[in-house]
């Protein structure tokens, strides 16, 4: 008989015989491919149990089934596609999984139609329950605190901000193997985004204490079929499964927020067909409630920027709406820089800098809240670019009414091009020549709405480095800035930079001319300064949907 929500249970709620101390219960059944996303299939746990198993087979080699558990009081693990069996005790769990006690009632397998080409996908279960546990205690994990700020200053942090570890089924490094290969490419931190589980925070504690020099950020890689998120800085555990009663993307962004977690999309436009799933970006929503925007992650963007440019035409394409997001980069890691293939990047690969006031995460989060970051595509050794302005205090706004000064800074980018980019077009470029140089330009605030500028430094290849966009605008009756007093320590990060002086060749003054462009810019663009007539606009933002209906399949991504 077929249920309801596209499953069919055999003997799922009645145990069999085992072993001694031991009940298996039976779950065989069929799933369909299309909507919900997943199934639930409810069995009953006993009282006295100390351990439960669940062994699971999807029976084909041509659809992908995950898998997922839930007890009465609520989520218990995601193990994705763990090839291995799930082990849930009181005392100790398998990995992706959480320890604790075995409440008796109904539990339900969760099952992820990952994959479906020949429907119905079958899958044939067992549930071992046990009276007496089999996994030793793992008194290493522990409730996740934030660790004191390792270093107490205000400068520049590198990082990753898109790291998995072996609580993602895909992954395989623990920890303390992430934290050493991180710090011997001379890295300050590093975020643990594992796939719709934060079981990796369990382990933060013990390892941030054998790794006092590398941060290490909680976070979770919220994966759907229809695109991946980034949760930095997320401890409290947020639905994936879309489209279950009450379960929408719009209310996983918001629970992440309400949290404190800073929301960016993952890999918006990597779209490989049937080689990954959900990986392109597919969801509809407001981009006002995200922070930030992955626009360079995985190996493919060092092979030949084959996501470069899409990827940040989508950033625009969403600032051009509105939203103001910052620019990270990630690796998406999962072997901590050993064993990748060709389409994997080591650790560091790209690189994100973000200026905080101190090495801690919520720092690290401010930073990315106020978009001081600059994104190295090929990692830390990457040249630096800075953008800067004295009159910019706080946030990612400059108000004002007078022109607005802003400082570049370039250090080991001899023979390198500095673009300035406004509102998403390039208007200007010139040659480093030298290993430091600093210069200026002016920028004239529209008259209605917002400019929006960053910087990039091109090799003969392309971008190679990218700072996040600073936002100007008239002052209005809540605030107007005004540049900072000389020697402000508030100005930012150009005080800190240690890179050299000197103007850009063919300055004058010290100044670029991009200040004699800001007013045909006014002329030329919309009310909001956004003028993309040079520029196409993608097609994945079509009345606020980000991403276009896309083949997936199992993915590292």
């Amino acid at each position: 008989m077929r249920i309801g929500l596209g499953f069919l249970v055999g003997t799922a709620l009645f145990p069999t015989g085992a072993d001694a101390g031991e009940q298996i219960v039976p779950l065989v059944g069929e799933v369909v491919a299309g909507p919900p996303d997943h199934v639930l299939v409810p069995f009953e746990v006993p009282e006295g149990i100390a351990e439960l198993e669940v062994r699971h087979d999807d029976q084909s080699a041509d659809n992908i089934l995950d898998w997922g558990l839930v007890d009465p009081d609520g989520f218990r693990g995601w193990g994705g596609g763990n090839d291995e069996p799930a082990i849930v005790g009181v005392d100790a769990a398998s990995r992706s999984y959480l320890p604790g006690p075995i409440p008796a009632g109904t539990w339900h397998l969760v099952i992820g139609k990952a994959k479906i080409e020949v429907s119905p996908a079958t899958y044939d279960v067992e549930v071992v329950l046990r009276t007496a546990a089999t996994l030793a205690p793992q008194p290493e994990r522990a409730p996740y605190v934030p660790s004191e700020p390792l270093v107490a200053e205000a400068r520049w942090y590198a990082g990753d901000f898109h790291v998995h570890s072996r609580e993602s089924g895909d992954a395989r490094p623990p920890l303390d193997e992430i934290a050493t290969f991180a710090r011997s490419r001379g890295l300050d931190f590093v975020e643990l985004s594992d796939h719709n589980v934060l079981t990796q925070n369990d382990f933060i504690v013990a390892a941030q204490a054998d790794h006092p020099d590398l941060l290490l950020v909680p976070g979770m890689e919220f994966t759907t079929y229809a695109g991946h998120a980034n949760a930095i800085g997320a401890t409290v555990w947020v639905d994936h499964k879309i489209g279950q009663p009450g379960v929408t993307i719009e209310g996983a962004i918001a629970a992440f927020t309400e949290q404190g977690a800073l929301v960016s999309i993952n890999h918006p436009v990597l779209d490989l067909g049937t080689f990954c799933i959900g990986c392109a970006w597919d969801h509809e929503i407001d981009p006002s409630t995200i922070h930030a925007i992955e626009i360079a992650s995985t190996g493919l963007d060092q092979a030949g920027g084959l996501f470069d440019d899409q990827a940040i035409g989508y950033w625009d394409d969403l600032c051009d709406a509105g939203a103001h997001l910052a620019a990270l980069g990630g690796s998406d890691d999962h072997r901590a820089g050993v064993d990748l293939g060709g389409f994997q990047s080591p650790i560091g690969d790209p690189t994100t800098m973000v200026y905080a006031s101190e090495l801690s995460v919520a720092a690290l989060l401010q930073g990315i809240r106020d978009s001081r970051t600059v994104v190295k595509l090929q990692g830390p050794g990457d040249p630096m670019i800075e953008l800067d302005s004295a009159w910019r205090t706080s946030g990612d706004t400059i108000w004002a009414d007078l022109p607005v000064t802003y400082d570049i800074r370039v250090t080991g980018g001899d023979g390198l091009s500095v673009h300035i980019v406004r509102d998403g077009i390039d208007v200007e470029e010139f040659t480093v020549h030298g290993d430091s140089i600093a210069t200026t330009i002016a920028i004239a605030s529209l008259e209605a709405g917002e400019t929006r500028t960053r910087v990039e430094l091109h090799d003969d290849l392309g971008r190679r480095v990218i700072t996040s966009n600073i936002w100007q605008r008239r002052c209005d009756a809540t605030r107007c800035d005004d540049p900072a007093e000389p020697g402000d320590t508030t100005a930012g990060p150009s005080d800190t930079s240690g890179a050299g002086t000197g103007s850009a060749p063919g300055s004058s003054g010290g100044t670029t001319g991009t200040e004699t462009t800001a007013a045909a810019d006014d002329d030329a663009g919309s009310g909001c300064g956004c003028d993309t007539r040079d520029r196409p606009m993608h097609a994945a933002w079509l009345l606020l949907a980000l991403g276009l209906r896309r083949a997936r399949s199992r993915s590292a991504a």
